[in-house]
C-alpha cells in the first residue's frame, strides 16, 4: 500500500495565534482560493512542497510536547489543510492516540455534503477539537469579489460543525472599505447567534506583512494602498460582533 504523504508548505514550532496554547502548527500546500489580502500566496500552489507521512510530522511535533502544557497541540493550516483531508485525518487519529489537541484552521472552501467528501469530513470531524473556520464576507457576490470563490458552502460547514457539536472559533479579516461595513458585520453576528457551538469570535485586522511575498511571485496585489485598520475601526467591529474589549 502507498503510504500517504502530507504537501506540507513549512511549520511553526511555537505558534500562540493559532488555537489555544502553545501549538505546534503545520502549514500545508494547495489553496483554491485568492483572497487579496493573502498573506501566504506562496502556499496557493500545490507542488514543490516537503513530502512527509503523518507519523513524521507527529514525530516532530511531539519534541515540543512538553511546551502544550493542558491546552496546547498541534494546529493544521494552510494554503488550505480540507484539500489535503485524507492526510490531516490520518496525523489527527494518530495524535488522539497520544492524547494531543487537534485543531484544523480552514477557510472551508472545500467543503460539499457530496460524496465522497462528506463521509471523509465526518470522519474528520470525530478527530478534531476544534475548528478555526475563516468568514471573509457575509455576502456572497463581495465574497467572490474578495476571494474569487463563493461563500454558500463555507456557512453550510459552520452549520454542519454546530449540528455535529464540534466546538469552533470564527475569525474575521477586517479590511477598511471592503469586510468592516456594519451592516455586514451584523450580517455576521446573527449568522453566529444561529450557532450552537462557537467558542469564540476573533477580528484579524488587515496588514501588508506579506505584500512582499506577493512581488517576488510576480502576482499584482489587489489592495495596493489600502492601509490597516485604526484601533478606532477595530473596536467598532468587536462592538459590533460583541467581541470582548
Amino acid at each position: 500500500m502507498t503510504q500517504l504523504l502530507g504537501n506540507i508548505h513549512s511549520v511553526e514550532s511555537f505558534g500562540s495565534a493559532d488555537g489555544p496554547g502553545v501549538r505546534y502548527i503545520v502549514f500545508l500546500k494547495g489553496c483554491n482560493m485568492r483572497c487579496k489580502y493573502c498573506h501566504n500566496p506562496d502556499t496557493w500552489a500545490a507542488a514543490n512542497g516537503q513530502q512527509l507521512s503523518a507519523e513524521e510530522v507527529l514525530q516532530k511535533a511531539l519534541r515540543y510536547k512538553s511546551y502544550w502544557r493542558n491546552n496546547g497541540g498541534i494546529t493544521i493550516s494552510g494554503g488550505e489543510a480540507l484539500l489535503q483531508i485524507d492526510f490531516v485525518t490520518e496525523l489527527f487519529r494518530l495524535a488522539k492516540e497520544k492524547g494531543v489537541n487537534t485543531c484544523l484552521d480552514t477557510s472551508g472552501n472545500p467543503f460539499t455534503r457530496e460524496e465522497p467528501f462528506y463521509a471523509k469530513f465526518e470522519e474528520l470531524m470525530q478527530v478534531t477539537d476544534l475548528f478555526m473556520l475563516d468568514i471573509k464576507h457575509m455576502d456572497e457576490e463581495a465574497h467572490r469579489k474578495l476571494t474569487g470563490q463563493t461563500n454558500v458552502n463555507i456557512l453550510d460547514m459552520a452549520r454542519c460543525l454546530s449540528d455535529h457539536g464540534k466546538a469552533m472559533w470564527i475569525r474575521h479579516v477586517l479590511v477598511p472599505g471592503i469586510t468592516d461595513d456594519e451592516e455586514q458585520l451584523k450580517q455576521l453576528r446573527a449568522f453566529i447567534d444561529t450557532l450552537q457551538t462557537v467558542e469564540r469570535v476573533e477580528i484579524l485586522p488587515y496588514h501588508t506583512l506579506g505584500v512582499y511575498k506577493w512581488k517576488e511571485l510576480g502576482i499584482p496585489y489587489g489592495l495596493e494602498g489600502v492601509n490597516p485598520p485604526t484601533q478606532e475601526q477595530v473596536r467598532r467591529a468587536k462592538e459590533i460582533l460583541r467581541i470582548e474589549l
